[in-house]
C-alpha cells in the first residue's frame, strides 16, 4: 500500500518497534498511577474521623438550613486534598442505642475540621468517643509518693 511519495507499509514496519516501545511505557505509566491511587485510597480509609450531631431543644431545620448542610458535607470532598474520591467520601450514620438515636458523619481523617463545623444550628458536634479515649495526667508530688 503506498500513498504517494509514501511507502506506508515500510515506514510501518520500521516504526512498529518504536510504537510497541511506547505503548509498553504507557501502560506501565498507567499501571503505576492506578497502584498509586489505590495505596492512597487503601490509606485514607484506614485513616478515618468520627463526629457526633447531637441535636439541641431548639433543633428545628428548615428547606434551606438541609440545602446548607448538604453542600456543607459537599465539601469534604474538597478538603481532603489529594484523596481518591472513594476514599474522600462522607458515611451518614444512624444507630439506636439505650432507646436514644444518634448520628455520626464519618470522613477522612485530612477533612476533621470540616466534619467538626455544626452544619445546622441548634445542633452540637462532638468527636465520638473522645470522652472516653481522653485519660486524665495526674501529677505525683513527693508527699504522694510516700
Amino acid at each position: 500500500m503506498t500513498v504517494p511519495g509514501i511507502d506506508v507499509l515500510g515506514w510501518g514496519a520500521h516504526a512498529l518497534p518504536y510504537l510497541a516501545g511506547l505503548a509498553a511505557a504507557g501502560g506501565g505509566g498507567w499501571l503505576w498511577a492506578a497502584r498509586r491511587r489505590l495505596r492512597r485510597c487503601r490509606a485514607a480509609l484506614a485513616r478515618r474521623t468520627v463526629v457526633e450531631v447531637v441535636p439541641t431543644s431548639a433543633f428545628d431545620p428548615g428547606e434551606g438550613e438541609v440545602a446548607r448542610f448538604g453542600r456543607h458535607l459537599a465539601r469534604v470532598h474538597h478538603a481532603a486534598g489529594g484523596v481518591p474520591a472513594r476514599g474522600a467520601a462522607v458515611r451518614v450514620r444512624y444507630s439506636a442505642e439505650g432507646g436514644r438515636m444518634h448520628c455520626y458523619l464519618e470522613g477522612p481523617a485530612a477533612a476533621a475540621a470540616v466534619l467538626a463545623m455544626p452544619g445546622f444550628t441548634g445542633v452540637e458536634v462532638h468527636a465520638a468517643g473522645a470522652r472516653s479515649a481522653i485519660t486524665p495526667v495526674r501529677f505525683t508530688t513527693q508527699r504522694d509518693a510516700r
